[in-house]
């Protein structure tokens, strides 16, 4: 069961031989890849630039060479960084936090419409938090925490999802959840690109993928590409 959300058009994302820098370091280069509806990973080590490739797609890293299209309208992208990287300290309820997802529609109000609060109300369901919605996000646990950022996404209502590790510190449960919430977006065609280290996880649901490697990159189907990405790690070694 799932959320049924709306989708605007067909959105693809197109990376033109792209580089990126952090600060005077090169962290990738050369990047080329098209991102359509469905499920894609972006896979790779430690310092290869997944993240930040993430962000300058959100438009929150610049692009030192090449071209990213598809991104010029940043309402139609919804982003889930890290969740290391959410201050937590603001004190704010779940059911508030989630309603930010609709800010691009609600602005600075203190009230949500009754549209917007039926849409929250059907987020926190769907990600079975109903018994934390009133509860301050400081007392969530991890996994507790990435359920009430997958249902702020839900209300944001965005044809491209990009989620940087969705998967880290979660339970088998919340990790159950929140790919069926994934395989969801994509059977309603939104564009979904997910930062994964988890090589099994990707194979079982992510038909595509660009790895990211000193040594270069690959982008395509994602059985050749991880196999591709095993060769780099033995030689490595």
């Amino acid at each position: 069961m799932h959320l049924a959300g709306r989708v605007v058009g067909v959105v693809t994302i197109t990376l033109d031989n792209v580089a990126l820098r952090q600060s005077r370091a090169l962290v990738a280069e050369r990047v080329t890849a098209e991102f359509g509806p469905g499920l894609t990973a972006i896979a790779g080590p430690n310092g290869a630039g997944k993240t930040t490739l993430l962000r300058a797609i959100v438009g929150l890293h610049p692009v030192s060479a090449g071209r990213i299209t598809g991104n010029e309208h940043p309402d139609r992208l919804g982003f889930l960084p890290q969740s290391a990287e959410t201050d937590r300290r603001f004190p704010i309820s779940c059911r508030d936090f989630i309603a930010l997802g609709a800010w691009g529609e609600t602005g600075a109000q203190t009230a949500v419409s009754g549209a917007v609060a039926a849409r929250v109300q059907a987020a926190v369901v769907r990600m079975q938090i109903e018994a934390l919605a009133d509860r301050p996000i400081l007392r969530l646990s991890s996994g507790q925490f990435q359920r009430l950022m997958f249902a702020r996404l839900i209300v944001q209502d965005t044809p491209v999802l990009l989620l940087d590790e969705p998967f880290t510190a979660v339970d088998v449960a919340t990790e159950t959840l929140l790919i069926d919430q994934l395989l969801a977006w994509r059977d309603e065609g939104r564009v979904v690109i997910a930062v994964l280290h988890d090589h099994d996880l990707i194979r079982a649901f992510f038909p595509n993928t660009l790895l990211l490697h000193r040594d270069g990159m690959r982008f395509g189907p994602s059985a050749s590409v991880l196999a591709a990405a095993h060769r780099f790690a033995r030689h490595a070694a």
